[in-house]
């Protein structure tokens, strides 16, 4: 299997290798003129979400940022990760949420912004918050908000060009004598699905690489695999108006809000001795344990942000001592 590192890479490549093609046979049928509006376009759109990202976070989330004398426990775990992260010290903010999550966004590793819910300090110890402020203090460390934001002009510029071939293309077609831009087109929308798709996927591997992060900065594989089978729980038992509120942004969570009430009773047997969270023991148990999804399960994956959490959970198992 290839690593997280060479399955990130050849992505990479494959959605620019998919937007290459498509742009020349656009170029062919329609020339450099009409495409640059298009680029233009998914610039503007790109740097809208850049400057004004951040400020609708804030209000979607009702994010209230603290100084260390309003939280000074919470804002010297956020110092002391950040230190071991080698990066500033993101602003540190609370959400006034009966979600039980956190989140981090910004425009840059100096712009940094961790928050955490207030129903989400209620349901972890301090040992299991800590990791889950590591995964999110790895996001910035790693510019995932950037790096996924750029990936996700890739599927809008495609979109556009079959917009125009499919639906602006009657003066082209005419000039080709056929049907030629139509199918370039339809090819735009076809790979426009697709692309759509490994942004997804992009974003699930982003997720394994900041689990990593958060061990790699000294918390337990059981801490942050326990904090991820209590937000489950605690995810199901929120609000259903709440959730609703967020839907458009839960790719800025810890997990995927949409899929919590399935995924409890995939998580409900690694709690062996039924304590309500897992231990070490328990993460060992799992990664000597073979799992196996349904295809439906499967097929909700390949349309999430976030991997299957059964998946997640024993992809961390992996950095288990023993």
């Amino acid at each position: 299997m290839f690593s997280l590192n060479l399955r990130m890479w050849f992505l990479v490549t494959l959605l620019f290798g998919i937007l290459y093609v498509i742009i020349s046979l656009f170029m062919t049928a329609m020339g450099v003129t009409s495409f640059s509006f298009y680029v233009i376009f998914a610039v503007v759109i790109m740097l809208i979400q850049y400057f004004l990202g951040p400020k609708i976070v804030e209000l979607t989330m009702r994010v209230k940022y603290v100084k260390r004398e309003d939280a000074p426990w919470l804002y010297e775990m956020v110092e002391e990760l950040a230190r071991k992260a080698k990066i500033p010290t993101p602003k540190i903010g609370i959400a006034q949420m009966n979600i039980p999550n956190a989140f981090a966004f910004g425009r840059s590793i100096s712009d940094g912004r961790v928050c955490v819910t207030q129903a989400i300090m209620n349901l972890l110890n301090r040992e299991e918050l800590k990791a889950v402020l590591g995964h999110e203090l790895s996001h910035i460390k790693n510019r995932d908000m950037l790096f996924i934001t750029f990936l996700s002009v890739i599927p809008l510029i495609l979109y556009r060009i079959f917009f125009h071939l499919v639906f602006f293309g009657s003066y082209s077609r005419r000039r080709q004598g056929g049907g030629y831009t139509v199918l370039i087109g339809l090819a735009a929308f076809l790979f426009y699905l697709i692309t759509n798709l490994l942004v997804l996927y992009a974003s699930r591997i982003r997720e394994y690489f900041a689990d990593k992060g958060s061990v790699l900065l000294g918390n337990p594989p059981s801490a942050l695999a326990s904090a991820l089978y209590k937000l489950v729980y605690g995810t199901a038992k929120a609000p259903k108006e709440q959730l609703r509120e967020v839907e458009g942004i839960k790719a800025f969570f810890l997990n995927d809000l949409s899929k919590a009430r399935r995924e409890i009773s995939d998580l409900a047997a690694l709690d062996l001795d039924k304590s309500g969270h897992l231990d070490s023991y328990e993460l060992q148990a799992l990664k000597r344990k073979e799992i196996k999804l349904s295809g439906t399960d499967k097929l909700m994956e390949i349309w999430s942000t976030h991997p299957n959490m059964l998946k997640r959970i024993k992809h961390l198992s992996k950095y288990s001592k023993g």
